[in-house]
């Protein structure tokens, strides 16, 4: 039987970003759902900031949970799914670390190709953190975590699906992909003895495919309900330009072959010009003195990107597609974390500053009144190709296989 073609976003209020757990206000949670209700969307992930629910590893911020209730409450009042995503961790540049986990060689150790600002209570340290795929008090703390939070939420209408993490690899890496397999496979356990009833993921990305980072897509897809993929042309040196229609449901694609699942391209989008700007490449310099530069794509020419990638996501077999993010920030957050360093982080909105909306805003909206439904995945996406020669080559096997997938389709 088919279903509906999910649509939804990744969600982080305008006026508060990453700080929102801190300075809850239900009135905002409630003015913001509305408007992605109005867009069209039926899904909204949201992303419990690990050192705001779990400041002590012994213990669970109980009014977090409390205001994660409330936003739970504010889902059902407008008809809207939660896609809730613990031990976040990696968000948007930075990796935020809860203060107890602070004192390890992480990062960069696990990923010298990238180096990244470490946020915790807010804002930046110069400290290393512990990896928490194998770090005792950590592995403690989050079985605690998924307890109380499950727990609490495990009969809420709201609950679309739980989330083992947002690119978790950028965070930590496990020691081997079997370790990372288990480890995923501990918890799906452990959020299924509480609910049985409600999928559980983990919110993988590009990354994934390019290497075995510890995580690997079909080891540890075999332990979930739901395979995700989340992509973006603007940031792959193989896509044929920053706004390719055709990269993101490609990993999908290449995704659910690895998986041997459909999959749900979970997060992908872009940063935006001002209003009336064209399209350039924005180049800045960082606190650390790093020079940064990101293609940023006009509102218009972004609204044609997705004009034209949703479609071919719902063709390609994908289930549904997710936007990030929801809002750009409001200029009193740019001197902050991640927009102090991340500059490009403060414009991936569907709604400005101002919260008007952007063109794209209208594309998701025309696309969710014709009532999208899944569709099986065609002949040009189906990909063959085991996971072990996969990942014998990734990065020749995508750029050949992606040619294939261009040829086979157009053909």
């Amino acid at each position: 039987m088919s279903q509906p073609f999910t649509l939804g976003v990744n969600y982080w209020p305008r006026r508060k970003a990453m700080y929102w757990w801190s300075q809850f206000d239900a009135g905002e949670v409630r003015e913001e759902f509305a408007l992605i209700k109005e867009i069209g969307m039926n899904v909204v992930r949201l992303f419990l900031l690990w050192d705001d629910f779990q400041p002590d590893p012994t213990s669970v911020n109980t009014e977090a949970v409390n205001n994660l209730v409330k936003v739970a409450d504010i889902a059902v009042e407008n008809g809207l799914g939660l896609d809730v995503t613990f031990f976040t961790g990696h968000m948007s540049g930075p990796n935020w670390s809860p203060r107890w986990l602070l004192g390890g060689d992480l990062p960069p150790a696990a990923h010298k190709h990238w180096l990244r600002d470490v946020v915790s209570e807010g804002k930046i340290t110069n400290k290393g953190y512990r990896n928490m795929f194998h770090d005792e008090q950590a592995l403690k703390a989050e079985r605690l975590l998924l307890q109380t939070v499950v727990g609490a939420l495990k009969d809420h209408p709201a609950v679309w699906m739980w989330n083992l993490g947002n690119e978790p690899d950028l965070f930590a890496w496990p020691d081997t992909s079997d370790q990372g397999a288990a480890w995923v496979k501990e918890m799906v356990t452990l959020i299924k003895s509480i609910d049985p009833k409600r999928p559980v993921t983990i919110g993988l990305h590009g990354d994934g495919i390019h290497r075995d980072n510890g995580l690997r897509v079909d080891k540890v897809y075999a332990n979930t309900d739901v395979a995700v993929m989340h992509s973006y042309p603007m940031y792959s040196d193989w896509a044929r330009k920053a706004l390719d229609p055709d990269y993101v449901p490609f990993t999908c694609a290449i995704t659910a072959a690895l998986a041997g699942k459909p999959v749900l391209m979970e997060e992908f989008g872009g940063c935006t010009a001002l209003p009336g700007e064209a399209s350039y490449i924005m180049k800045w310099t960082e606190t650390s003195g790093r020079e940064r530069e990101q293609f940023m794509a006009s509102e218009e020419d972004f609204a044609e990107f997705l004009s034209l990638t949703i479609p071919k996501l719902q063709h390609s077999g994908a289930t549904g597609a997710m936007l990030w993010c929801y809002a750009d920030y409001i200029p009193e957050l740019w001197n902050m974390p991640p927009c102090q360093n991340a500059v490009h982080e403060r414009f991936f909105g569907l709604v400005r500053p101002d919260g008007s909306l952007k063109p794209h805003a209208k594309v998701i909206q025309e696309f969710a009144k014709t009532k999208p439904m899944v569709q099986p995945i065609p002949e040009y996406a189906k990909i063959n190709i085991s996971a072990d020669e996969f990942y014998k080559e990734p990065l020749g096997n995508l750029v050949d296989l992606y040619a294939e997938y261009l040829k086979k389709m157009e053909g």
